[in-house]
């Protein structure tokens, strides 16, 4: 450009007075400034803005996967979250694509929930649209009443002191008061049972607008599969999703459904442990359900130190009290937490699970038991022996 403007200038310096010549060039310096200028600006937009949307990750919030299966104390971990001041939680989402699509395949299924997550991380909440019924309210949410948050303001008018308090009070029509509380919390934690790989959230933890960590809960098989036979009319449409519509006899169903759940814990530990790739350092954190049972205060607070979360005395109330109760469960608490005795619980399937079933648990998921730390059992008096711990310290200790 500067040779450009000399031979102009001198292309027409005979023509003009010295004055002319002198306001000409001016003129270009000018000119020149300006375009160096906005090239500035431009360069600085392409490269300079990227970084500062990185560093601020949605206004500095921190996003928390809930990672594991049916029936593996989930629903607990969740109000773990759900309770605490600083967090607005919803309990899985996904269940709004699984039921949506007609005969589908969890592998199919598992891009549309990724995206899914990636949206209602953020609060945007219009995402919901495609799964919700038309003039949807607060309620079309699945569990909502599980959710502290939107019992509480800004997204109710008041505090609920339960659920069926907030469901008359809280019931509010669209979802735009449920968008905008979330935005107000510094965390925001989805629960989520139907996705059985960590390849697929790779784009989340790589996106500069997310600050994700995955907490991922694990729990005996053979007690996961006491519990499943409790519920088992609870989970027919899930079953036949992760068996990918297979047409499979009744009896061997729940074994099957097993047997994909402990693969993706393989599948999971291949991934962090033999071939993690960068951007998932300090993003995961592996936990057994038997260690909350038997230390809860403790493995709560690593947990909270993991996602940035401060431990409260009323949340430590709460955790003594959930987990120190009489009650057992019944299978029309499926999803609900009530105080219980975490450690009787944990066991219950000991006493309670013949041991053919026990056994034929153990041989589809064996190897998935001996890597999270699950002693196996070879007859119905060794099962039976309370006193026999079958935990070990697996690798993620």
């Amino acid at each position: 450009v500067a040779a450009a403007g000399f031979t102009f200038i001198k292309a027409n310096s005979q023509q003009h007075p010295p004055a002319r010549y002198f306001r000409v060039n001016s003129k270009i310096l000018i000119f020149l400034v300006l375009l160096q200028g906005a090239a500035v600006l431009l360069y600085s937009s392409w490269y300079v803005q990227p970084n500062a949307r990185s560093s601020s990750k949605t206004e500095g919030k921190v996003h928390v996967l809930l990672l594991s299966s049916w029936r593996s104390g989930s629903s607990f971990l969740g109000q773990v979250f759900s309770q605490h001041p600083s967090v607005f939680y919803l309990m899985e989402p996904a269940w709004h694509v699984w039921t949506k699509v007609q005969k589908p395949g969890a592998k199919l299924l598992r891009m549309a929930v990724r995206d899914l997550l990636r949206s209602l991380f953020q609060c945007d909440f219009s995402v919901m649209d495609s799964y919700l019924p038309e003039n949807h309210r607060a309620s079309s949410l699945f569990m909502w009443t599980e959710s502290r948050a939107l019992c509480s303001p800004p997204a109710c008018s008041i505090t609920a002191r339960n659920e069926s308090q907030c469901r008359q009070k809280c019931d509010v029509k669209g979802l735009q008061k449920v968008e905008k509380a979330c935005q107000t919390y510094s965390h925001v934690a989805l629960k989520d049972v139907r996705l059985f790989e960590l390849k697929s959230l790779y784009p989340l933890l790589q996106d500069p607008n997310l600050d994700l960590r995955i907490v991922h809960l694990v729990r005996d098989p053979r007690a996961v599969f006491r519990s499943r036979e409790e519920s088992a009319k609870s989970f027919i449409l899930d079953s036949s999703i992760v068996l990918e519509q297979e047409d499979i006899p009744e009896a061997e169903v729940q074994y099957k459904v097993m047997q994909e759940v402990c693969h993706s814990h393989l599948e999971i530990y291949e991934t962090v442990i033999l071939k993690p790739p960068p951007f998932l350092e300090g993003r995961y954190k592996m936990i057994r359900y038997e260690d909350m049972a038997r230390n809860p205060l403790k493995e709560v607070s690593d947990i909270y130190q993991f996602v940035g979360l401060e431990m409260t005395k009323q949340m430590e109330e709460w955790i003594y009290k959930k987990t120190h109760g009489k009650g057992k469960g019944t299978p029309m608490q499926a999803f609900q937490v009530i105080p219980r005795n975490a450690t009787q619980v944990s066991e219950a399937w000991r006493t309670m699970l013949p041991h053919s079933k026990v056994k034929r648990v153990q041989e589809v998921c064996g190897e998935a038991m001996e890597l999270l730390g699950y002693r196996s059992v070879h007859s119905e008096e060794e099962q039976k022996r309370l006193d026999l711990d079958l935990l070990h310290f697996p690798w993620f200790s």
